[in-house]
């Protein structure tokens, strides 16, 4: 398991009850679902309606690789075996990646990935989530979906997709679980979304207005442009 990073160690001197942004109001919406389940795809969407910034963990773990770093090296291997990366490296992109942008509302996409990310997370940025957004999509889809993109990724291979179904089953749900506890969970279902209604879609996106504090109503006539 990872360990606990403190602020300190991505080069951030802030007082003890401030938040990472220092104490500015933030807006965070975690986006959670299984590998496949479209997450990527209506974050891309809430971000083009709401003027979110799009944070994907995976994204920026596989940035990391890229860059050649030690770091790169560990999280390339343990991607390949469908483990969860250390939550000191995971924190530390995403502080680098929030300090960096000057929005204020963020969808952190894949993350957190286990309990131990989540109380990291809320300890470390001294932030906690708007609410969660939960895709609730059978895994014989998601698998269908991952091995139908063919996007060249090291981890979209059977048996490395069927690793991360086993953990995300394990170490992601207890999360879930936890903020839908705390009344913090939207559930979408995308694979059974042909039985949605338009005032279904409507609430959600309410939601997601509410949360990014914009009066315009900016998903009206574009239902099906999320699907």
């Amino acid at each position: 398991m990872g360990t606990v990073v403190e602020a300190s160690a991505v080069g951030i001197v802030k007082d003890d009850n401030e938040n990472i942004l220092g104490n500015k109001k933030v807006t965070v919406i975690f986006v959670l679902g299984g590998p496949g389940s479209g997450k990527g795809t209506q974050c891309a969407n809430i971000v083009q309606n709401f003027g979110f910034t799009h944070l994907s963990a995976g994204d920026l773990l596989r940035a990391e690789i890229r860059s050649g770093s030690e770091n790169g090296t560990m999280i390339q291997n343990m991607i390949k075996e469908g483990k969860i990366v250390p939550s000191e490296v995971t924190i530390k992109l995403l502080q680098r990646a929030m300090l960096e942008d000057a929005n204020d509302k963020f969808l952190i996409d894949g993350f957190p990935r286990n309990e131990e990310n989540r109380a990291a997370f809320e300890r470390v940025t001294k932030i906690v989530p708007e609410f969660v957004l939960f895709f609730e999509c059978s895994e014989e889809e998601m698998e269908k979906r991952l091995l139908n993109r063919n996007e060249g990724r090291v981890d979209d291979n059977i048996e490395t997709i069927r690793k991360r179904f086993k953990v995300f089953v394990e170490s992601s749900l207890p999360v879930i679980e936890y903020y839908d506890s705390k009344g913090k969970v939207k559930k979408w279902y995308p694979s059974s979304v042909k039985y949605l209604s338009a005032t279904c879609t409507i609430n959600l996106m309410g939601l997601i207005q509410a949360a990014s504090g914009s009066s315009q109503t900016k998903y009206t006539g574009k239902i099906k442009s999320w699907f």
